[in-house]
């Protein structure tokens, strides 16, 4: 494990401040992401009014949801290389006028193939701006006060996500769907217009390397993370369409296994290069920040807290609408409650955990996330809907008290020169998570579901019986990251000050 300088002063926490100049920049890069964030997730509800609209199937219009995972999956990887040459202020207009540019595309699309193209263009400036936002944070505050910037994050990966489907709702109970795309345009031109005056003054210590992309790793890169993600979602059924019974029993078919087989080979490969090419700072994707052990350990929570959260965010919807018979819209409002809670307590768990440390936050957290887990096991037909409430909400607050302290306890560590892979791997990672979850636990709902209709259950029992086993896997889940809670200690500052550099503010 990398060793600390002993040459470097100690800066004490309570010296440690951020300048407005940075302060701003933060701001600006928090609107932003939660306006791109909040486009991951706005687009669920639509499918069935798009494929009435468009006159396609349902495997088809499920691409407008896996085609921005599969742009996410590979573009993300990149930005470690990208964010190291790149100033910030270059770094966010990239991404907001890709984000704008493919709204607009997807707010005018005539076709089907246009509407797709867009949403592609689209994720192609949210891969970015999430990477980019994290390296900002750990280039320009100091170590003591990440926690509380990190739970500034937090508001907007929960939130963000959260109110997406009730936007969409309320827009399509009114509006057309375009509006979906119309009212999003005006704000993220009005972003990139702020962003790109406010953060002329302020660039990151970019390394402005001569070493040439490598061109191999990102040819290795592609097939490697996208089918990984193609791959996972196609056992998913779609990221949370509704699962014909019949079509659990037959199997999702071999395509999913070819997928997955190409992209371990071309992972394994893009593994190999990456440590031959690191060791002369020319790696698309640098692996170093996995000789830090809080960074490998905070990474690997995480990666089991998305399974099970992206899980629960798919497996609950699809019970409120296919057992209790909600729509979309109600599905929504009742969802909505517990993100809004998340991004309330973040900035309070952020501010703590600088205080504290992680372990006192994290520990009720995972303690939490598998009592309420335990109750979805239970779930039946007749289940109390304000029951279902209560239980999201402390859901929401176990992850609150999760996601914080593991970014920035997993983050922290990390010198300057490995900021922008560590927050690459991390967002990366992310993805894969979210999209192992939505595979794993709708794989294992679909089986159930076809097991107790082949054992003579009525439709809605074998459905309560498949959504049970869902929540179990994701219960499962949630024992592990209880277990690795355990695991996270309170940063040393001492330390964290010998590998941080401030960056120059022109």
């Amino acid at each position: 494990m990398p060793q600390k300088s002993a040459s470097a002063p100690a800066v004490p926490p309570e010296e440690q401040k951020l300048a407005p100049a940075a302060r701003t920049t933060i701001l600006v890069l928090l609107v932003a992401a939660f306006v791109v964030i909040l486009n991951e997730t706005i687009m669920n509800v639509a499918l069935p009014r798009l494929q009435t609209t468009f006159g396609v199937t349902a495997d088809t219009v499920q691409w407008l949801v896996t085609a921005f995972m599969l742009t996410m999956a590979v573009v993300i990887p990149t930005t470690g290389y990208l964010l190291r040459r790149l100033s910030i202020r270059t770094a966010f207009i990239l991404a907001m006028v890709l984000f704008s540019t493919g709204t607009l595309i997807a707010a005018l699309a005539p076709a089907f193939g246009v509407l797709l193209v867009g949403r592609v263009v689209q994720a192609s400036g949210t891969a970015i701006m999430m990477p980019l936002l994290m390296t900002t944070i750990l280039d320009i505050v100091p170590p003591a006060k990440r926690g509380s910037m990190m739970g500034n994050v937090s508001i907007v990966i929960s939130v963000a996500p959260a109110i997406g489907p009730t936007v969409s709702g309320l827009i399509l109970q009114y509006l057309q769907w375009r509006m979906i795309f119309v009212i999003v345009l005006p704000i993220a031109l009005i972003a990139l217009a702020i962003g790109a005056r406010l953060l002329g003054k302020m660039t990151s210590e970019t390394e402005h390397s001569a070493t040439p992309l490598s061109v191999p790793s990102l040819l290795l890169a592609i097939p490697g993370f996208g089918l990984l993600v193609y791959g996972l979602s196609s056992f998913g059924g779609g990221h949370g369409g509704e699962v014909e019974a019949g079509a659990a029993a037959s199997g999702p078919g071999a395509t999913p296994f070819i997928a997955l087989g190409i992209s371990v080979v071309a992972l394994t490969f893009f593994t190999l290069l990456q440590l031959r090419l690191q060791k002369r700072d020319g790696a698309l994707l640098d692996l170093r920040p996995f000789s830090y052990r809080p960074f490998t350990m905070s990474l690997l929570l995480m990666v089991m807290a998305m399974v099970a959260l992206f899980g629960v965010i798919i497996l609950l919807p699809m019970y409120l609408q296919q057992v209790r018979g909600l729509d979309p819209l109600d599905t929504g409002l009742i969802l909505l409650p517990g993100g809004l809670l998340m991004g309330l307590l973040a900035p309070w768990v952020g501010r703590m955990y600088d205080k504290v440390g992680p372990r006192p936050l994290m520990i009720p957290g995972g303690a939490l996330l598998v009592l309420v887990l335990a109750f979805y096991t239970q779930l039946t037909a007749t289940t109390e809907v304000w029951l279902m409430v209560v239980a999201h909400l402390v859901m929401s607050l176990s992850f609150a008290l999760l996601f914080t302290p593991a970014f920035t306890t997993g983050l922290n560590p990390l010198p300057h020169h490995l900021h922008s892979h560590g927050s690459a791997v991390l967002s990366t990672l992310q993805q894969l998570g979210g999209a192992a979850g939505t595979a794993l636990l709708v794989g294992i709902m679909a089986a159930g579901t076809g097991t107790a209709m082949a054992s003579g259950a009525d439709a809605v029992t074998a459905q309560v019986t498949g959504f049970q086993h869902g929540f179990t896997a994701s219960a499962i889940f949630a024992v592990a990251v209880f277990a690795l809670t355990f695991t996270m200690k309170k940063p040393v500052y001492e330390e964290l000050a010998d590998s941080h550099e401030a960056p120059a503010a022109h």
